[in-house]
């Protein structure tokens, strides 16, 4: 098993816990105005029906999409802005807006290639997003945003090991209705989230227009003055880090009878922009401070300034027919998307370095994307003491997919002898193919005891097809299908107290599918695989609302347990691969606080602490290694086969999955004399230590990373329109959310933004 593990690395998992963010503290980040007295609920969709946070037997978090545009005001990517801010919740990416990747509970999956999957499903309006590009699509006038922790094989399928992010949009009403958030900032960043609706025909038919431009100049200059290979221009001021981010949809909701329901929804997405910029050398051996490298400088040599385009459309129709015991819903969807993403991988210019020469680049290329879902479903009416679902779900993606690398692009031979060589890529052919069947019953035992039970059987099949090798002597597999069929489930139990306590209980248990990589055929390399994982996991939690309703306080403790948990790290080549490890343990929790102490303040915390950690002593990682010299400083065991190195990396935490998150967040408004306020908001957030890479290293981690911002304004009576100044992070700090190991290379998070903002609601 030692030998297989050396062929392969590792990537993660982790733990968290439960907090349930109130609406209010959401309001006071957008500076919407706060109830005169007490919090408001949150009405949630967790289990499909729309009912009480306080009263849902599972632990779920909750941000209003007030409080994403605030995030969000300075143009930053809209899922990436989520990271942190709702407890147990981290989101990154090292391939840009295009493929962020998710953590729940510490629960995910570090690996950027494109056919890659994740323990963590995305939703949005009731549509599965799986394929990584879809699942960036950002999220725009957007009502409620609800992250379900842990596994849900029940009600949702695909892949729910970690768990789920479900965005709820605006709907067309009956009544006129318009709302804007527009903003503009440093490095001439542009931000226009807005939305507007109304009936078409009264009570039969209405419509919503929604958007979300973002735009910001490039601002990083490439200092190379050398020769480039690839014929990138340099050196060359205001390079690279801007985007284009142009996003349209538009939302039809026909109700012709008193039973029928018809809602029709498209949607569109134009992205312009810089792929990740990796900073090379920026991590020096022994230590993982990067102050000393310049944020908005780098010195590449290729790839043209590191490209990255993509185009997608959507549409789904979902239909309900109330019976009146029953209703019967169908949600059928469709997604498709192309483009590619082009990056100087080494993140700096070879010359610059001693030693033999090393470069890097390379190219993904989504051709086509096609996929397909349909899900139907059969309810009783909700309300009373019993209330059940049950439904199946199809799901079929297809696309086509093309590896580049860097002497595809060459236009003349390197000092190493690399020449040009137009056959350096591969093409592959992938189907995804699922069905399930699923059902979930709640019965009331008596009056403030509840227990809910359900279960989900899915078949989850997978083929990669090599259509086009990039070396003649390419001597690996051509075609691989794997496919599991297993249960998932779940119970719950919940004890109101009284009409401010409740107590839950929750076991569950999930899987993911296999998984193929198929990528490595472009270095003359054998696909990797990886079997189904499965996941049991246990919580309990309180939910409180105190002090007559101006303070909320809810927690959950959790653990759980991933057998044969798929893994990912680095080859020689930088390739990504796949192997399972023999399991992962976490435990955890999450406790969250909102108070109103006064009507006109509003105070908000946010706690998630985990430990993780890999249970397999036969699982190796290949570790920092350039031209066979380890670069970095390893503190596991390591051994050496050949030329490479590799660490045990048994008992070491899940990648990504920080110790600890704390979350901040505080609003006051003063009255004025004309029915308006002045305020002024706030939101902090701190992230305990974290690991990037399955081995443990002196440089490859962070710990403290701070980020905060400040928003000072004014809203008109009514809330008619709100003006105000702000700032994300604030205080510009350089904080290092990912590294390329080989070449002690950064990732930075977002620069500080400064600007103005301007919103409104109009009826």
């Amino acid at each position: 098993m030692l030998g297989v593990a050396f062929g392969s690395i590792v990537g993660g998992s982790a733990a968290f816990a439960q907090v349930a963010p109130v609406q209010d503290q959401a309001q006071t980040q957008a500076g919407q105005s706060a109830p005169e007295e007490g919090l408001d609920d949150i009405v949630v969709t967790a289990e499909r029906r729309s009912e009480n946070l306080q009263k849902v037997p599972l632990s779920v978090g909750v941000a209003s999409g007030d409080a994403l545009r605030a995030y969000t005001a300075g143009g930053d990517d809209t899922l990436l802005a989520l990271s942190g801010r709702v407890p147990g919740l981290y989101v990154e990416s090292t391939t840009g807006r295009i493929f962020p990747r998710f953590y729940i509970r510490g629960l995910g999956n570090i690996d950027f290639y494109l056919g890659a999957s994740q323990p963590v499903t995305i939703i949005q309006d009731d549509v599965i997003l799986e394929h990584v590009v879809l699942k960036s699509n950002p999220v725009f006038d957007v009502r409620q945003v609800e992250v379900l922790r842990g596994p849900q094989g029940s009600l949702f399928g695909r892949n729910t090991t970690a768990g789920i992010i479900k965005f709820d949009t605006n709907k067309p009403t009956n009544d006129f209705e318009s709302r804007a958030s527009a903003s503009v900032g440093s490095y001439n960043s542009v931000s226009l989230d807005a939305g507007v609706g109304g009936p078409l025909i009264k009570d039969v038919l209405s419509i919503r227009l929604s958007t979300l431009i973002q735009h910001r100049e490039n601002y990083v200059d490439n200092v190379f003055a050398g020769r480039s290979l690839d014929n990138t221009a340099t050196p060359r001021k205001d390079a690279m880090g801007g985007f284009d981010d142009r996003n349209v949809r538009v939302q039809l909701a026909l109700t012709p009878g008193e039973h029928f329901t018809l809602d029709l929804s498209g949607h569109a997405r134009w992205y312009d922009g810089t792929s990740t910029l990796f900073h090379r050398g920026a991590l020096k051996k022994g230590s993982n401070d990067v102050s000393a490298e310049p944020r908005n400088v780098v010195s590449y040599d290729e790839a043209n300034d590191n490209p990255q385009s993509y185009n997608t459309y959507g549409g789904s129709a979902r239909a309900a027919y109330d019976f009146g015991p029953v209703t019967l819903t169908s949600i059928t969807a469709y997604e498709t998307t192309s483009g590619f993403s082009r990056g100087d991988t080494d993140g700096g210019a070879a010359v610059n370095y001693t030693g033999r020469l090393q470069y890097g680049q390379s190219q993904g290329q989504i051709r086509d994307l096609d996929q397909w879902s349909q899900e139907v479903r059969l309810a009783g009416t909700p309300g009373g003491r019993f209330n059940w679902q049950i439904g199946g779900l199809y799901f079929d993606s297809r696309d086509i997919t093309d590896f580049y690398q860097r002497a595809y692009f060459l236009k003349a031979t390197d000092p190493n002898g690399v020449a040009p060589n137009p056959n350096n890529w591969v093409r592959l052919h992938d189907v995804n193919t699922s069905w399930a069947g699923f059902g979930q019953v709640s019965y009331e035992l008596m009056p403030n005891l509840t227990v809910t039970a359900g279960g989900r059987i899915t078949e989850d099949k997978k083929r990669t097809e090599l259509l086009k090798a990039a070396v003649a002597t390419y001597s690996g597999r051509r075609d691989v299908t794997l496919k599991a069929t297993k249960p998932s489930w779940d119970a719950s139990i919940l004890y109101q107290v009284n009409p401010d306590i409740s107590l839950y209980s929750r076991v569950a248990q999930g899987f993911r599918g296999p998984t193929i990589q198929g990528r490595s055929a472009v270095f003359n390399a054998d696909f990797t695989t990886a079997n189904s994982e499965t996941i049991l996991s246990w919580e309990t939690g309180i939910k409180t609302r105190l002090l007559d309703n101006t303070l909320t306080l809810n927690a959950t403790v959790f653990g759980y347990r991933v057998k044969d948990i798929q893994l990912n790290g680095n080859d020689v080549n930088g390739n990504g691969v796949l192997f399972n490890a023999d399991k992962a343990e976490a435990y955890g929790m999450e406790a969250e606080a909102n108070w109103k102490p006064v009507p006109n303040l509003t105070l908000g915390a946010g706690l998630s602490l985990l430990h993780s950690a890999i249970r397999d002593k036969r699982v190796y990682a290949q570790v920092c290694i350039l031209n066979g010299i380890v670069v970095c400083t390893v503190k596991d065991p390591t051994v050496k086969v050949g030329a490479n190195t590799f660490a045990q990396i048994n008992g070491n935490p899940l990648p990504n999955a920080p110790e600890y998150n704390v979350d901040l967040t505080a609003r006051y408004d003063q009255p004025l004399g004309n029915g308006g306020r002045a305020f002024i908001a706030g939101d902090f957030n701190i992230q305990g230590y974290t690991q990037f890479v399955l081995y443990k290293t002196k440089e490859f981690t962070a710990n403290g990373n701070f980020e905060g911002g400040l928003k000072i304004g004014y809203a008109a009576p009514d809330d008619a329109y709100e003006f105000a100044v702000f700032a994300r992070n604030i205080t510009g700090e350089k904080n290092l959310k990912g590294v390329i190991e080989n070449y002690m290379a950064a990732v930075f998070n977002e620069p500080r933004i400064i600007g103005v903002s301007l919103s409104g609601k109009f009826r």
